[in-house]
């Protein structure tokens, strides 16, 4: 991973660069900070723990050193794999790392100290479900919907005179972007035209016991909106995206994401930070062109948008919560061949990281490891009358300050 991003020195001596724009790391009392990740050397996987952006340690290797320096000490089982690690964190193993990434804060050699360069990154952990969230920066739920306002206007104009020549892009009445639900930007979207046509008002946002509990006093328009992603289609950070045969519109949204730490249910919102192991990183990739008929309605078909293979690279690390100072305070950007598509904060959301923890746990029940995404600002392609879609050739890199980059070539499929 490029330490472009961030950089810090052993020990409690914090080096921040003008980049960051939110204090990330939170390096108090001492403690080393770490992030962790899964990674490959040799035919092998093992877990390692990342320090200064440029080496990582292996745990196990170095939790075998580390006891037989100090006898007496406790013996701890190193995880098998990350969701153990993160099951057993404030049991035993994170104390543990913490010890570790002490006694290797000092950048010497050892032999399971390796140059991250030299190793492969493969995702740190496999979750059992991915949620993300729809429509949760309101400019991008905007943007969508203004681009489907002048879809539908175009669309009209064509009909109206069909001398004046071919509608604008997306503006095929079977297309997404006909209707502001199919962007895949969920009910914040739901202005303007309907999900089965016509214009319909919007309605106000109600209570839905057992589902979400709305303050009388909340003035947000919509409730949480949460979709699944199929665990099937995780890559690595470093991963090639492959575009799908024969589809042309596929997007990108640079996403934070909160990996969860211990099994939540119907867990209230202010008990949600409990359940929060710590952050990481989802590139959404989206197939936004349509299915070539009407069928439910013509709304989104969330199953063709978000699962093909590779449209969901995570990691490339995962940083724990208490190196995160203020996780809703955090910048997120993606380029595309070195130019700047999106930039913004987590601070722009609708729903704040705990809020949609809660309202997930009000559903399904979370385990350690799961994932929830927290959104895509604004700056997609559904949102513009001349989408520039991602095509083989193209570079995309999706970076999140204080957790890493992801670097992806876009390919075709073969």
């Amino acid at each position: 991973m490029s330490s472009k991003l961030t950089r810090v020195a052993p020990v409690g001596m914090s080096i921040l660069p003008a980049l960051l724009v939110a204090s990330v790391f939170a390096a108090d009392g001492g403690t080393t900070p770490f992030k962790l990740g899964t990674f490959s050397e040799g035919g092998r996987q093992f877990l390692g723990l990342v320090l200064q952006d440029s080496r990582v340690v292996d745990i196990a290797a170095a939790n075998t050193a580390f006891e037989r320096a100090h006898r007496r000490g406790p013996k701890v089982r190193p995880p098998a794999d990350m969701k153990e690690l993160i099951s057993r964190y404030d049991q035993d193993v994170g104390p543990r790392l913490r010890q570790l990434a002490a006694a290797n804060a000092a950048p010497e050699s050892a032999k399971y100290v390796y140059p991250i360069a030299s190793v492969g990154v493969l995702p740190p952990v496999r979750p059992a479900v991915i949620l993300n969230a729809g429509a949760n920066y309101p400019e991008h739920a905007r943007g969508i919907v203004e681009q489907a306002a002048r879809a539908a206007a175009a669309a009209g104009a064509a009909a109206s005179a069909p001398a004046a020549g071919p509608a604008a892009p997306g503006a095929d009445a079977t297309s997404p972007a006909a209707g502001p639900t199919a962007s895949g930007a969920g009910p914040a979207a739901s202005a303007g035209p309907g999900r089965f046509g016509g214009n319909i008002p919007r309605q106000p946002a109600v209570s839905k016991p057992g589902l979400w509990e709305r303050a009388a006093d909340d003035p947000r328009p919509d409730n949480p909106y949460l979709f699944l992603k199929s665990p099937s289609v995780v890559v690595g950070a470093n991963d090639d995206v492959v575009i799908p045969r024969g589809r042309d519109e596929i997007d990108w949204e640079c996403e934070f994401a909160v990996v969860i730490g211990r099994t939540a249910k119907d867990v209230p919102v202010a008990d949600a930070a409990s359940h929060v192991f710590g952050y990481s990183i989802e590139f959404d990739v989206s197939d936004r062109e349509n299915r070539g008929d009407r069928k439910m309605g013509g709304g989104p078909d969330w199953f063709v948008q978000k699962n093909h293979d590779t449209f969901a690279p995570i990691g490339p690390f995962i940083v724990p919560q208490e190196f995160v100072a203020n996780p809703m305070n955090t910048r997120h950007y993606f380029t595309l061949n070195g130019e700047v598509k999106q930039d913004s904060n987590t601070s722009r959301m609708e729903y704040n990281i705990w809020e949609m923890l809660a309202y997930a746990s009000n559903v399904m029940t979370l385990s350690p490891g799961d994932m929830i995404s927290m959104g895509t600002p604004p700056g997609t392609n559904i949102e513009k009358q001349n989408p520039r879609w991602m095509k083989p050739g193209d570079v995309g890199v999706c970076a999140v300050e204080g957790i890493g980059e992801q670097h992806h070539h876009i390919v075709a499929q073969q």
